[in-house]
């Protein structure tokens, strides 16, 4: 009976150094799902430059009052839309339809003068002519009669002036758009000059971000750009249409302008974006994911697999970058194409281990 115990014990322990063998060699290969790795290959890589700034509209009227006067129909409100010389306000007409009136009956006295001193003109012209007249009498009469005349041209200023200030109690949209702001009321008493509304057309938006000095000649005008609108699902696109020739007061930077097409109206003026100019882009090179690159003493380098086994390879980099959204770095030598590389940091790893490559997990 002793014997067979001692053989079943000896069989058991073999059998428990077996499976923990078992379990040192499983615990030494790293597993690694299809989303941990990626295969190097060549692609464009694109530098970046991101500026940011609130959206406004390209096309903006400022309507003020033109003459002074009492407010008698205010016919639009805030978010309104107008078309271009359509009627805004009213203002009582009173004042001005007596000052026109009053350079028209100038006019006409200046009219019946001129008549009578071109009379006067012509048939001293033709005493003049028979010497029943001396020279110096004719040219009297001849002089009477410009200065009538200089008087009719003086009424007629008079009643485009009047007429125009007429006209001018009648305020139009500068502009077709909506109006983004309203301040006066019937009734008021405004002055000129006094700020009325404010109209904005939405077709063309426009964005003023500012760039840093070092990056403003990688900018060109017509240049293309996406934009990510807050609120707006989808990128927009717009491009490069003005870049101010100085920099800004205080600051190392210029004010760059971006215009946007909004036919739709989906923008609105206040709304944060965010533009993305390609500064730099180098077509048809290796490129792998930033987070692939690890550092060790202040040098790169990737793991790869290779054999069923992780290796670890120093590699030369050139231009970070953006390729179709995600953030790349260029490869100038270390890695060859088509190497299969960690691209998701798992921190330290060891060099020589096996690999294994696990299928990918079912969707739900």
């Amino acid at each position: 009976g002793i014997v067979v115990t001692k053989k079943k014990t000896a069989d058991a322990g073999a059998q428990a150094a077996a499976k923990q063998a078992a379990v040192t060699v499983a615990a030494q290969v790293l597993e690694f799902l299809p989303s941990d790795i990626v295969t190097i290959g060549s692609g464009d890589v694109r530098k970046l430059l991101t500026l940011s700034g609130a959206l406004r509209a390209y096309n903006q009227g400022l309507v003020k009052a033109k003459v002074a006067g009492e407010v008698r129909e205010v016919l639009v409100r805030e978010g309104e839309s107008v078309q271009l010389g359509q009627v805004l306000v009213k203002m009582d007409t009173v004042d001005y339809d007596a000052r026109l009136a009053q350079a028209l009956g100038s006019l006409a006295a200046a009219n019946a003068q001129l008549e009578i001193a071109r009379q006067a003109r012509d048939n001293n012209k033709v005493l003049l002519d028979k010497a029943f007249i001396s020279q110096n009498s004719y040219d009297n009469t001849k002089n009477q009669y410009a200065i009538a005349l200089a008087n009719v041209d003086s009424a007629k200023g008079a009643v485009a002036v009047a007429q125009k200030a007429l006209a001018d109690t009648v305020i139009r949209a500068p502009i077709a758009g909506l109006i983004s702001s309203r301040s006066v009321q019937p009734g008021e008493k405004i002055s000129r000059d006094n700020k009325l509304f404010e109209v904005v057309d939405l077709r063309v938006m426009e964005m003023e971000a500012p760039v840093p000095t070092q990056d403003i000649a990688s900018i060109k005008i017509g240049q293309p750009v996406q934009l990510k609108i807050e609120g707006v699902a989808q990128m927009v696109s717009g491009k490069v249409s003005r870049i101010n020739p100085g920099t800004v007061a205080g600051s190392r930077s210029i004010m760059t302008y971006i215009q946007i097409a909004n036919q739709d109206g989906a923008l609105r003026a206040g709304m944060f974006g965010e533009a993305q100019l390609v500064i730099a882009q180098k077509n048809g090179v290796l490129i792998v994911p930033q987070t692939a690159v690890r550092t060790e003493n202040d040098k790169p380098f990737v793991y790869v697999i290779e054999n069923n086994t992780l290796q670890q390879k120093p590699v030369s980099l050139g231009m970070q970058g953006d390729a179709n959204g995600v953030a790349v770095v260029e490869l100038l030598s270390g890695v060859a194409k088509d190497a299969i590389v960690i691209k998701t940091n798992l921190g330290s790893l060891r060099a020589g281990i096996p690999v294994k490559l696990l299928a990918a997990a079912a969707k739900v």
